[in-house]
């Protein structure tokens, strides 16, 4: 998700945490990266074997304060979550409340809709391959955030105007990258089971793998995301949260990411703790002839000199940024986060630093 926002600082202070002694060789490239003075801090999460190999932080956490940012702080993923919305979604096709199959014209059958969207299904949504555009009416939805009604109301009435809306493209040709898929799907799931998309994520999906996870708005004393080189706590440091299923207000350490990660992982060797085998592999195969799978964008043949299967994706609510990027046949990859967003060095910072260690990993293989 990346609504308009900007982010820029200087940073006057960092500090290094780092797991283990081994961690040397990443504080080294984060101090590397936060030579990007628009960064106050980042932190870096090395998998490799199906297990968490080393971590490491550097710099503040926020703007103008000496407070150091920690392996234990919680870092905003931005739509790095939509792959946690794509699997609680399969979990509930797994146990039969929803299929894949189904058109959108039978799960949401009270919603008047396009012709265009009557057949489109939860796979399709889940790709970016429903043909709707990015979001629908951003002035509606920054207003939500006066609006008190419980946020399944809201994500049904955001639902209603996405599906009258007309498409961008043909359903299940290119993938079109869409918040509103994302919307719509939690919509299904909570029309389909009368519970909120909160309570299912909850239950689905944080419980089992033993996730703590901080939806709550931003806090002093926490790990700050920045807009204009300040930081931001409040409501409006992150988009309203009905937007959750395309990736608003969860935040996370690198650790309890890395659960979900590496769960995503072991699940395509039949060891997941939430899906079958073959659910696992069915959210990370792509769609149609697009790269797009189900809440991952995969990434076949790099690097060069030894070829291997990514799964990626980035994130960003404008005023963090986080990267992902798993090799799920070797078991292995790398988190990245920053808090600092837009108009920022983190995503080219972010995207050297993963390409260097997941490169670094395919010539140790």
């Amino acid at each position: 998700m990346r609504p308009t926002f900007c982010c820029a600082y200087s940073v006057a202070a960092m500090a290094l945490i780092t797991c283990s002694a081994n961690a040397g060789e990443l504080d080294a490239q984060l101090a590397t990266a936060l030579k990007d003075r628009s960064i106050p801090a980042m932190a870096v999460l090395v998998m490799r074997d199906g297990k968490v190999e080393d971590q490491a932080v550097r710099g503040v956490r926020a703007a103008g304060s000496p407070a150091h940012a920690q392996l234990s702080s919680h870092w905003h993923i931005g739509s790095d979550a939509k792959a946690m919305t794509a699997t609680l979604i399969a979990r509930l096709v797994e146990t039969g409340k929803l299929s894949w199959e189904a058109p959108l014209k039978e799960m949401l059958p009270d919603t008047a809709m396009r012709p265009e969207y009557q057949s489109v299904t939860l796979a399709d949504l889940l790709s970016h391959r429903a043909g709707l555009p990015p979001n629908s009416d951003e002035k509606r939805i920054e207003a939500t955030r006066k609006d008190r009604r419980a946020l399944a109301v809201l994500r049904m009435e955001y639902v209603q105007r996405a599906l009258n809306e007309a498409p961008v493209g043909p359903v299940r040709a290119d993938s079109q990258y869409s918040n509103s898929g994302y919307i719509i799907a939690a919509a299904v799931a909570e029309r389909a089971t009368g519970q909120s998309f909160e309570n299912l994520m909850q239950e689905q999906v944080f419980a089992p793998l033993g996730m703590q996870v901080d939806t709550a708005p931003s806090r002093h004393g926490q790990v700050l995301g920045h807009k204009a080189g300040k930081p931001l706590t409040g409501g409006t440091a992150d988009i309203p949260p009905f937007f959750a299923p395309a990736g608003a207000t969860m935040k996370m350490s690198l650790a309890d990411w890395s659960k979900f990660v590496l769960d995503q992982m072991a699940g395509e060797r039949g060891a997941g703790k939430l899906l079958s085998q073959q659910g696992y592999r069915f959210l990370h195969a792509p769609q149609g002839k697009t790269g797009a799978a189900l809440g991952w964008g995969v990434k076949n043949n790099w690097p060069a000199h030894a070829p291997m299967r990514l799964l990626m994706h980035a994130g960003s609510n404008g005023h963090w940024n986080a990267l992902v990027a798993l090799a799920p046949d070797t078991q292995s990859g790398v988190l990245v986060v920053a808090n600092a967003g837009e108009g920022t060095g983190a995503e080219q910072q972010e995207t050297q630093l993963v390409m260097r260690l997941m490169s670094g990993m395919a010539k140790a293989q």
